[in-house]
């Protein structure tokens, strides 16, 4: 057989495909030590291992199947994937609000053949209206791919690029902005887009999916939903991150892009609003805000882009015996700012002192935010913050460790003045700074309390 038909495999699972005369696409029955398994057989990536093949059984899962437990392979049926969506036109209807969308890398949608088990992508207006058909009854949309890369080399370049796009789309006239990001530094580019445009007069939102579309329990359509719903709709002229509340789907959440945080490595729910409340509730239909100050949807095309960012600065995640050249080799290798992510109230251990203290000589700007996440930095109770402030450290609030590490290159790209950088950075702006912390901001509860398991079973399971 041609190598095409064994898309990705090598080594001992390709002789086993061989052996059995299955192809990569071919619906086959598997028996193996552990059973018998009935689905497709998935392509696999060429950096993946040779001891298993990929399936994609009936529940729309995919499973992996040691090659050392098949005893035997059929084949049942064969259709080979298409792997472009046919386009539709993405129909204009008047009256529906202009979006856009802007990609930074990977698909923001796309369609599963449960036949074949492709996960086809999609991106296009078109391919975007053959995927999420009903987008069309929310929006007008219109797309654009601004980089192709995986949320984790997102960076300061893409976030001034960014920031620059959102300006030249609300000078063009859209009535809302949807940026497709990947989840895992999702939080990042919220934050630094919520010091880089400042006061638009539109809702920016971005959103990801925490699960490919490949599985039943994907979130990707439906988080696209909301997001174009907010932006198109909502009145809650800010960026914000909206994806799913609970586990389950009925509803979304739009979370200010200055206080929230990815909290779960697979939850769909993962985003949460740290130290205050959610700002929005999203449906497919509705925006209810949640937060009773925000700032409104204006007419005007007035914004105010800040593309700046000072790309030596580092954020340190303090643990017990931190030894002093971790800060010093920062200042060796010339960073002008630092973010500590300090134990309870804000606390270091002894030894960093001298560091500290070189450092700060050598004007590089050092905060002090919490691990904790929530709560504030307290540096006055204890004689241990109080000589961190004497040596140059200082408190940056209740800032998000994250946050502050964008606000502060944010700032070191505007000015090298500590003076004025300290004034920027203790300037609230979009609530990273909040002047207390609600009753109601610091909610973790621990299952198997009574009360904990009342609740789960009255309203959510």
């Amino acid at each position: 057989m041609a190598e095409d038909i064994f898309q990705g495999y090598k080594g001992k699972a390709l002789q086993t495909l061989m052996k059995f005369n299955v192809r990569v696409w071919g619906q086959a029955e598997i028996a193996t030590t552990r059973g018998k398994f009935t689905g497709t057989v998935l392509p696999r990536s060429e950096n993946d291992d040779d001891l298993h093949i990929v399936l994609k059984i009936a529940t729309g899962y995919n499973i992996g199947i040691d090659v050392e437990t098949v005893s035997d392979m059929v084949e049942t049926g064969y259709k080979k994937a298409v792997y472009k969506i046919p386009e539709k036109e993405f129909p204009f209807t008047p009256g529906l609000p202009m979006v856009k969308l802007l990609g930074t890398g990977g698909t923001i949608a796309s369609r599963l053949d449960y036949r074949t088990g492709a996960v086809i992508p999609a991106f296009s207006p078109g391919e975007l209206y053959g995927a999420v058909p009903e987008l069309a009854s929310i929006c007008n949309l219109s797309t654009e791919k601004l980089f192709a890369v995986f949320s984790e080399n997102m960076g300061p370049e893409q976030y001034k690029k960014l920031a620059i796009a959102i300006g030249k789309e609300i000078e063009n006239g859209v009535d809302g902005i949807v940026i497709g990001h990947g989840t895992d530094t999702l939080h990042h580019t919220a934050a630094a887009l919520s010091f880089m445009v400042q006061n638009p007069p539109v809702p920016i939102i971005l959103v990801g999916s925490q699960r490919s579309s490949d599985r039943p329990s994907s979130d990707a359509a439906l988080n696209l939903q909301h997001a174009a719903r907010a932006a198109g709709h909502g009145d809650i002229a800010e960026v914000m991150v909206c994806m799913f509340g609970p586990t389950s789907d009925e509803y979304g959440l739009l979370h200010r892009g200055t206080r929230v945080r990815k909290m779960h490595s697979s939850y769909r729910s993962t985003f949460r609003t740290i130290s205050d409340t959610p700002i929005a509730t999203v449906n497919k239909i509705e925006v209810k805000p949640i937060k009773k100050i925000y700032s409104h949807r204006r007419k005007d095309r007035n914004v105010t882009i800040l593309p700046f960012f000072q790309e030596r600065v580092a954020m340190v995640y303090y643990y017990p015996n931190m030894f002093p050249d971790i800060i010093d080799s920062l200042v060796d290798n010339g960073y002008k700012g630092i973010v500590i992510a300090g134990t309870g109230l804000g606390h270091i251990n002894k030894p960093l002192y001298p560091a500290i203290e070189r450092a700060a000589k050598k004007g590089v700007a050092i905060y002090m935010t919490v691990q904790t996440l929530w709560g504030y930095v307290h540096m006055f109770v204890y004689d241990t913050g109080r000589d961190l402030m004497a040596k140059g450290i200082i408190p940056a609030e209740n800032m998000l460790p994250e946050v502050a590490y964008i606000k502060l290159g944010w700032a070191l790209g505007q000015t090298e003045d500590l003076e004025q950088v300290k004034k920027i950075m203790l300037t609230p702006i979009c609530d990273d700074i909040t002047r207390r912390e609600p009753y109601n901001g610091y909610l973790i509860y621990q299952g198997g309390l009574p009360e904990v398991e009342e609740f789960i079973r009255k309203y959510h399971k």
